[in-house]
């Protein structure tokens, strides 16, 4: 029982409380939001877990969702009592320098991807389109039947190439940040985050088990 009531802290990505992935049968998104923050309510004052939010950057982005979602004022008024907003200290946190040479060698790898991916769709388009022109097809419909699907192709394979498995954005750098600070883990539905998370020797925990995993700890409360 000690080591329940030992202090525990988690970083929350977005995703912890926005994925699909975490609700139940027939659960719109704000009531999905709703029923984590009451877990997390609860284990704050039971077992004395608390949650955190990167501030600004991904609380904006939660908030955003649930404005979206058109989510109950008093949702918001939640989210800001449960949920620790915390801005990482981005000039002490130390990141090892094998660390950061992995992301940029990635990124780089990414990007050739990405290039090799554009000029594959610009020859095929490029080829469509002359065709379609010695076929006197005119200049609307070779956009509509040719250039229209390869671009819509393209983007979902360059989207892939550069994006899926890594950090793409401020808010999930932050998630990490925050999490090396304050010795937390790490909650996300995201490839990213958990491959970062697990190269910097952070606690993680995926978004869709984090609500049973509280579930589970407050059973076991005398």
């Amino acid at each position: 029982m000690t080591k329940l009531r030992e202090k525990q802290r988690f970083v929350l990505d977005t995703t912890a409380l926005t994925s699909v992935e975490l609700r139940e049968t027939g659960e719109k998104l704000c009531e999905a939001i709703k029923r984590m923050l009451t877990l997390i309510a609860e284990a704050r004052i039971k077992l004395n877990i608390s949650c955190h939010i990167p501030f600004p950057t991904v609380y904006d982005e939660l908030i955003q969702f649930m404005k979206r979602y058109d989510c109950d004022s008093e949702l918001f008024v939640e989210v800001d009592t449960w949920l620790v907003k915390k801005t990482p200290n981005r000039f002490e946190v130390k990141i090892p320098a094998e660390v950061f040479y992995e992301y940029v060698k990635d990124m780089r790898e990414r990007m050739s991807r990405g290039m090799k991916i554009a000029e594959s769709s610009i020859w095929l388009s490029a080829s469509e389109a002359i065709n379609l022109t010695l076929k006197n097809v005119d200049r609307e419909t070779i956009k509509r039947e040719s250039t229209g699907y390869i671009i819509k192709d393209f983007r979902a394979k360059y989207r892939n190439a550069l994006r899926y498995g890594t950090l793409d954005s401020a808010p999930d750098l932050d998630v990490l940040l925050l999490a090396k600070e304050m010795d937390a883990g790490v909650v996300a539905s995201d490839e990213g985050i958990k491959k970062w998370a697990e190269r910097l020797g952070l606690r993680f925990v995926e978004g869709a088990s984090f609500p049973k995993m509280l579930e589970e700890y407050l059973k076991h409360i005398e």
